[in-house]
Parts: structure tokens; sequence; C-alpha cells
């Protein structure tokens, strides 16, 4: 269940900036794509695709009744064939201008094709966020950025535990719940923590 898994990856990571900072990076995510009724564009390098956040952020949009969260993966090699989700080319960031958001996932330096179609994009008026390992070229063209940097893996943190923190943090307290009233994933969020709580302490 992955709800149990960013609870055991929060409690291994309490103490430590990652759970605030993951929870501030998809609340910029959020407030960018929701207002604006989607567009969000996510895509990575030539050797890092992000599936695995694609598919996540997928997850949350339905979990969390937020459509605007569903976003199109952009990649740098389409073959004739692929299905419709998965047939979207870096052409695609040439069309991205205002209302839009692109997330961009770097765990190394991008070439630079891609770095200057980002730089377009941001020129048209996209929002850019990046998930990184520290570039400063791929930071200097985002909006916001959250890094993972080598120094970070002696905390146990990689880019792969950052995307579930960020994906779940994305659809997490979206809508203000009823008074009284708990939404069906937040009571899930809360048991999957009281499962991977420690046992009290018997005296």
């Amino acid at each position: 269940m992955d709800a149990v898994r960013v609870a055991l990856l929060r409690e291994v990571l309490s103490g430590t900036e990652w759970p605030s900072a993951t929870r501030r990076f998809a609340g910029a995510l959020r407030s960018s794509v929701v207002p604006q009724g989607g567009g969000l564009l996510l895509v990575g390098t030539e050797v890092y695709e992000p599936w695995h956040l694609a598919a996540h952020l997928v997850d949350e949009a339905a979990w969390s009744g937020q459509p605007e969260l569903n976003p199109t993966l952009v990649r740098h090699r389409v073959r004739p064939g692929d299905p419709a989700h998965l047939a979207v080319g870096l052409g695609r960031l040439e069309a991205a201008g205002r209302g839009e958001t692109l997330l961009v996932v770097a765990p190394e330096r991008p070439d630079g094709g891609l770095l200057e179609r980002v730089h377009d994009a941001r020129r048209a008026g996209a929002t850019v966020l990046s998930l990184d390992g520290g570039d400063m070229d791929v930071r200097g063209l985002a909006h916001d950025a959250l890094t993972v940097a080598a120094a970070d893996a002696a905390q146990g943190v990689d880019l792969d535990s950052v995307q579930h923190l960020v994906a779940a943090a994305t659809g997490e307290n979206s809508l203000p719940a009823p008074r009284g009233r708990r939404r069906f994933r937040d009571r899930l969020s809360r048991l999957a923590d009281q499962l991977a709580a420690p046992p009290p302490a018997r005296w």
C-alpha cells in the first residue's frame, strides 16, 4: 500500500528537513496547477524518465478529486505505435506558455536542447519547477526547486524517495474537509501513520 510506504518514509525522515520540504514543494506545485485548471507538463532527461512520478500524480489526482494534477509526460524518444499518453514528444514544450506548469525532473545535468526548450517555455509564461540533483542551470530556470544533492545520500535520501513524498503531499488536504468529517484519503493516511508508529512503551 503506497500510503504505508509514504508514512514509513516520513517516519524515517522525521527530524530532517525532508517532510516539510516536500510538503512545501508539493504546495507550490498544487497552487500553480489547480487554479489554472490543469496544464501540468512533466519531463525528465535523456537518461531519466519520471515514469513513477507520473503514475503517482495520476493516482493522487484521482484520490484527491483534483483532476488538474494529472500530468502530461513529455518524452525524449517517442516510438511509432506508442499509446497517446506516451506519445508526447519534446515538441510539446515549444507550445508551452502562460497558464501551464512545467515540472523538470533532472537527477543529472540535462542536455542543452532540453534546457533551451525549458528556457523558451519560461519566457513564454510557463511556470517552471524542478526536482533536481543540484545542477545550477536547471535551478536557475526554475521558479521553485527542490534539490536532492549527492550529500543527501548520507541521510538515506534519494530522488525516488523524494518523488514519492512530493506526489503524496500534492494530493493531501487539497480540499477543506466538512466540519466533523474526514475525507477517506485523510483517514487512510492517518491509519497508515498509526500502523507505522512504534508500539507504546510498557512500564
